[in-house]
């Protein structure tokens, strides 16, 4: 059959014609794919709100030779909560981005990107503040960068070994983790990782949306700040694709 029913959540839309959009999403059985919605920029569409950017559907679409069109879309969630703050749009639009740079068609680990990326979107429409928000993010960026083969290595030096204990290291983007003192010396990096800082960022790669942690419970938003554009440098220098939304993202904060 040229059939086939999945979940997915929608990332980025393109006009195709007058009436017609596609709708970029990530799915979770196979990954990034596209599909057409037909009719979708008409007032009476029957797909309608359902192809809106940060919409979780289920979804029934007709397998084409370039591209499939969707037929019919089922809201999971619409994660409503997302559009009453201007901040929650944009650090939502900003890890959405993150699954559209990194992700690829008939991905290995679609469920689990699908089910982060769901998890996420949740928990920052749900978040009561800028910190629960903030940590939402975290989470994601540290749980994304593992499941998409980048994971940062925060427990030993990449050049010696040396487990890092209650000492401050330092940490580059480029090498993918943490340095400690002594190697330094021959590598010259400028930023300093106290220990804390890498234990909480270690504590939200390990715990769920879910569960607040002793370390999320004594997070300030300047932490979660500092901790954010760490990982986001990161991210950026390992991204197979240029980011749009971080110079946004800058100006907001």
């Amino acid at each position: 059959m040229n059939n086939f029913v999945t979940d997915a959540i929608n990332l980025k839309a393109y006009n195709l014609s007058e009436s017609d959009k596609i709708i970029v999403m990530y799915s979770r059985d196979k990954g990034l794919i596209k599909g057409v919605a037909k009719g979708v920029k008409k007032p009476k569409s029957k797909l309608g709100a359902r192809m809106d950017l940060l919409v979780a559907n289920k979804l029934m679409l007709y397998k084409g030779k370039n591209l499939d069109t969707i037929c019919q879309a089922e809201a999971l969630n619409t994660f409503n909560k997302i559009r009453q703050n201007m901040d929650k749009i944009f650090y939502s639009l900003y890890i959405s981005e993150v699954v559209t740079n990194f992700g690829v068609e008939d991905d290995p680990c679609s469920n689990e990107i699908f089910e982060l990326l769901y998890r996420a979107l949740d928990a920052i429409a749900a978040a009561s503040d800028k910190i629960e928000m903030l940590i939402a993010v975290l989470k994601f960026q540290m749980k994304m960068m593992f499941l998409s083969g980048f994971g940062i290595e925060l427990n030993t030096c990449l050049k010696c070994g040396c487990e890092l204990n209650e000492d401050n290291m330092y940490f580059s983007s480029s090498l993918g983790g943490v340095i400690c003192r002594e190697c330094n010396q021959s590598y010259g990096i400028s930023v300093v990782m106290h220990y804390k800082l890498r234990d909480f960022l270690k504590s939200l790669e390990q715990t769920d949306f879910d569960v607040k942690s002793d370390f999320e419970a004594k997070a300030t938003e300047k932490i979660c700040n500092v901790c954010f554009e760490l990982l986001k440098g990161y991210i950026n220098i390992h991204s197979p694709r240029k980011f749009n939304s971080t110079g946004i993202l800058q100006e907001i904060r």
